[in-house]
This record gives structure tokens, C-alpha cells and sequence, in this order.
């Protein structure tokens, strides 16, 4: 792994995005089992990748963001603050300027502004939309490398980790549905591996963007931390609980969060 590590941080964060896209390929192509997976599990999973994703926004996002904002002699909780709601704001924006359909919520009207797209086209763009802040964490976790004290290719390796795990079931989560709404499985495997395909893309320029302009660095930290919050909030917990399995999706949920503190904490 030695090329890997001598490797520049923009192509190591394009890297990381495509393993991330990977393993939500590799969730997605559970639409070609011959038994749709109990819904027990899939909750279970979901929980699993919320707490995953509310882990990595503090110890992999957050905190960092908060030491390097006192290390370039900003008051230590003002770039965090801002960069954090800016990223659940643009979320929201995203939201309600993009049509889109959540898994869980399949059977209601879409959400966003009024469209005539296929239902199946609004399910892969929910979740393409909610890939977003986790290519652009991946991203700016490589990006700061060699910027900060204490960052290392080890700890934003452990983040790309923790979120290839949880991009397992968010893959299940979009090409089952797909497949309900009378896709192919060949079809409802493509575009539910399709809907992380933005991640190399906004890893790669997460890390463009930290190179080029260290004093940015804490507000991409905490902009990338507030978007997944948002994400988790908004999609991944309701989802979670949507089918009467909230205590289970919940012990997902602690579980989740206590594998990636200890991927982050062991390995950065």
C-alpha cells in the first residue's frame, strides 16, 4: 500500500470513492437474492448506518474542526458553527429544489417541487442527493492530510471505512424498492448502485478544494459533518423505524456509532 500512501490527496479521496461506491454496489446487488432480506435485518442495517454517519461528523468531522479552527487562531467554535448549519441548510435547499422520493416513504407523493418523472427516477435521486455529503467527507478528510496535526491517511482511511459499511444497506435500501416499482433486477441493481456515483466525484473535489485553501479546511469539516447529520435525521433514521422495528434499529443505531469511534479513534 505504499503507492497508496505516496499517492496526492485528491486522487487517495477519488480512490476512497470509488471503494465507497463499491460497497454500495455490493449492497445493491441484494435485489438478485431469491428471498427479499427480512425486513428485521434491514432496519437493523439502516441503524447501523445512521450511527455510523452521526459517529464520523464528530470524531472524524467536528473535532477536527474545532482544533484546527484554534490552531489558525479563530475562536474554536465559530467555524465549526458555521460551516455545521451551512451544511444542513444546503441540504434543505437541495431538498426542496430537487423532486425526489424516499424508500421508506414510496407509497406517498414525492417531495420537492412538482415533476412528471418516473417514481423510480425520484427514488435513485433521493438517495443520490443524500450521497453527496458522504463523498464530500470522504474527500476533505484526505484533503487534510499533512494540513492539520493529527490527521492521517490511517484516520481518513477508518472514515472511508465507516462509510463504505454503512453504504452496504443504503445499496439494499434503494435497489429493493426499485424493484418493488416493477424494475428488472439487472435495472433495479444499476441504478441502485448509480446512486453513489457521486461520491469519487465530490471526494475528489472535497479534496481539490482543502488543498488549495488550508483556511477553509474547518469549515468543510464542519459543512460535510452538518450535511450528514441532516441526511441521518432527515432519511436514515425515520427509514429505520418506518416498519415497527425501533427498538432493533436503534441497538443498530448504538452499534454503529461505537464501530466507527473505535475505527476513528484506533486508527487515526
Amino acid at each position: 500500500m505504499d503507492w497508496f500512501a505516496e499517492a496526492s490527496a485528491p486522487l487517495q479521496a477519488l480512490l476512497a470513492g470509488c471503494f465507497t461506491w463499491g460497497v454500495t454496489a455490493l449492497g445493491a446487488s441484494g435485489v438478485y437474492l431469491a428471498k427479499r432480506p427480512d425486513q428485521k435485518v434491514l432496519d437493523v442495517m439502516l441503524g447501523f448506518a445512521g450511527g455510523v454517519m452521526i459517529a464520523a461528523s464528530f470524531w472524524s468531522l467536528l473535532a477536527p474542526a474545532i482544533s484546527i479552527s484554534e490552531d489558525l487562531g479563530y475562536p474554536g467554535w465559530l467555524p465549526p458553527l458555521i460551516g455545521f448549519l451551512l451544511g444542513g441548510v444546503s441540504m434543505r435547499l437541495l431538498d426542496m429544489l430537487m423532486p425526489h422520493l424516499h424508500p421508506a416513504m414510496a407509497e406517498t407523493a414525492p417531495e420537492g417541487p412538482p415533476s412528471k418523472m418516473r417514481r423510480t427516477t425520484l427514488l435513485v435521486l433521493a438517495i443520490t442527493l443524500h450521497n453527496i455529503p458522504e463523498g464530500m467527507a470522504v474527500g476533505v478528510a484526505f484533503g487534510a492530510v499533512g494540513l492539520m496535526p493529527g490527521a492521517t491517511i490511517a484516520g481518513a482511511a477508518a472514515l472511508a471505512l465507516g462509510i463504505g459499511l454503512q453504504n452496504f444497506p443504503e445499496g439494499l435500501a434503494v435497489s429493493i424498492p426499485l424493484r418493488r416499482e416493477g424494475l428488472s433486477r439487472n435495472k433495479a441493481f444499476l441504478f441502485g448502485q448509480l446512486s453513489a456515483a457521486v461520491e469519487p466525484v465530490f471526494a475528489l473535489l472535497g479534496a481539490a478544494l482543502v488543498q488549495m485553501a488550508r483556511p477553509v479546511l474547518p469549515y468543510a469539516l464542519a459543512y460535510a459533518a452538518g450535511a450528514m447529520i441532516f441526511v441521518v435525521v432527515e432519511e436514515v433514521v425515520p427509514e429505520s423505524q418506518s416498519s415497527g422495528n425501533g427498538d432493533l434499529a436503534t441497538m443498530g443505531v448504538l452499534v454503529g456509532f461505537a464501530a466507527m469511534m473505535v475505527l476513528d479513534v484506533a486508527l487515526g
